[in-house]
């Protein structure tokens, strides 16, 4: 058997969609789970939609994600360019669609626009144009007048009219279509340029890629493809193609959502390792029922033939859970390095950084969530004494203002204001007045965070706060809850 090779082929329009990012992350998965090479090839022929700066986005997408390709642009592996742009200007893709010409596979095609205009006609809702085949009865004679003469050209494939084509899709098995069906597709545009699908074809045979891996949007091009990996004789790959990818209304998903692409999910802090494994997930599933894989257990586990057919909904609760559960297996110092801009976004005192992130670790799914765990170590937020009401604690606006007021004096003469010695006083002061600890620390917490939920307890609280800051918060609680009283 030859050695699997699978390619990704992305165009640089901007940033890196998740649909393509899922397509480079299986191309590579099934390339290294068989101990095979993975390519990188930039087809940029669409210079209507080629963007500034987008061959950087990719580069740097694949770099982070850990996707390193065996053979690209920038690592020669023998069967380059690897840049459509650059196989263009060497007149590849013209060599080849002229050999089908000359085999009677295609033909030149010089109608012009109004003429096609004409040819347009609605089917299903929408409106299409099915090619008439005009241009291939032309006699030699007038081809070579019109090339002559500089008339604009495409070339367009010469499909059958009658019978069926079959082709094979790894997950779909044997699908077969009418030719009736199937428009004489362009092969070179009118600029010279050739088509995706024809560009694919050449380059995917040329580069000896063995199984192409794309959205199933591609499923009804296959017949086209095949017809010409048929008219040359080359061998045709196996093809993947995966199921579509919707937001949680089963919609395409689309620009306009917000996270659609791999850039998105990072400035709305996601990690990149989370952002693979659940990219990974969008149509596959693995032999178990484990969900946290690392990218090299993803390339031990991962079969393709366990990719669905069905539609991946792309379910924001389970990325921000999955993106918990990386923040919680973290270092401690790259958790504290990344966490700290948001840190400081909220926070200007000088306070101890380190333990509030501490504090939140656990707590938070993605990073910008940091900033409503932590903004009351800045500032108390306005509250109601009602949020000193605890059932369970048993204590209430009454009870929390004479809790309160006993602590009060305690904190102004503890000297060692640790986290654990505040937690030793409090605890003998629950004891010698007969409280459960809950009780004393229920309305401390509240005094100074003006929070029902806070990321660590009262005493972590007064430690990181200190003695001056949190005596201020308690006299200002205990002020308010007088009033209320009143």
């Amino acid at each position: 058997m030859s050695t699997v090779k699978t390619r990704f082929a992305p165009s640089p329009t901007g940033r890196m969609h998740v649909g393509n990012l899922r397509t480079a992350l299986y191309a590579y998965l099934i390339a290294k789970h068989e101990g095979g090479k993975f390519m990188l090839r930039i087809e940029d022929t669409d210079q209507e939609r080629f963007m500034e700066g987008a061959l950087e986005i990719i580069y740097r997408t694949l770099a982070k994600t850990g996707l390193v390709h065996d053979e690209g642009p920038d690592k020669d592996g023998g069967v380059g360019p690897y840049v459509q742009s650059e196989r263009q200007a060497q007149g590849l893709y013209l060599k080849y669609a002229k050999k089908l010409i000359e085999q009677g596979d295609a033909y030149y095609c010089f109608c012009d626009k109004e003429r096609l205009e004409s040819l347009k006609t609605e089917v299903a809702g929408k409106e299409i144009t099915v090619y008439d085949k005009h241009c291939l009865h032309l006699s030699k004679e007038e081809i070579e007048a019109n090339l002559a003469a500089g008339k604009p050209y495409v070339i367009r494939i010469n499909m059958p009219t009658e019978g069926t084509t079959t082709f094979h899709d790894e997950l779909y098995g044997d699908i077969t279509v009418e030719n009736n069906e199937l428009d004489d597709m362009i092969l070179i545009k009118s600029d010279g340029y050739p088509t995706y699908n024809f560009a694919n074809v050449i380059d995917d045979h040329l580069m000896g890629i063995t199984h192409v891996v794309r959205g199933n949007e591609y499923l009804s091009s296959a017949p086209k493809y095949n017809r010409l990996y048929e008219a040359f004789g080359w061998e045709i790959p196996k093809y993947i193609h995966c199921p579509l990818i919707t937001n949680e209304d089963h919609q395409k998903l689309s620009k306009r959502c917000g996270h659609s692409s791999y850039e998105d999910l990072l400035d709305q802090g996601f990690l990149t390792e989370a952002i693979v494994n659940f990219v990974a997930l969008l149509g596959w599933s693995p032999s178990s029922d484990n969900e946290i894989f690392s990218l090299e257990e993803l390339v031990k586990e991962f079969d393709y033939h366990r990719i669905s057919k069905s539609p991946a909904v792309f379910d924001m609760v389970k990325l921000r859970w999955m993106n918990g559960e990386y923040m919680k297996k973290m270092d401690d110092d790259k958790f504290y390095g990344m966490a700290l801009p948001y840190l400081k976004e909220v926070i200007t005192r000088d306070l101890d950084f380190h333990k509030i992130a501490a504090m939140v670790k656990t707590r938070i799914e993605v990073f910008p969530d940091i900033k409503d765990h932590v903004d009351f170590f800045e500032k108390v937020p306005e509250y109601e004494t009602s949020m000193y009401v605890h059932k369970k604690m048993k204590t209430n606006e009454e009870t929390s203002l004479q809790v309160l007021k006993e602590v009060q004096p305690l904190l102004e003469a503890q000297e060692d204001f640790s986290n654990d010695a505040l937690f030793a006083m409090l605890s003998a002061y629950a004891k010698e007045h007969g409280y459960k600890v809950g009780y004393v620390m229920w309305p401390i917490r509240t005094a100074l965070s003006g929070k029902q939920m806070t990321p660590a307890g009262a005493t972590e609280i007064l430690e990181v706060l200190g003695k001056e800051e949190s005596l201020v918060r308690i006299q200002a609680a205990i002020e308010k809850l007088t009033k209320a009283a009143e």
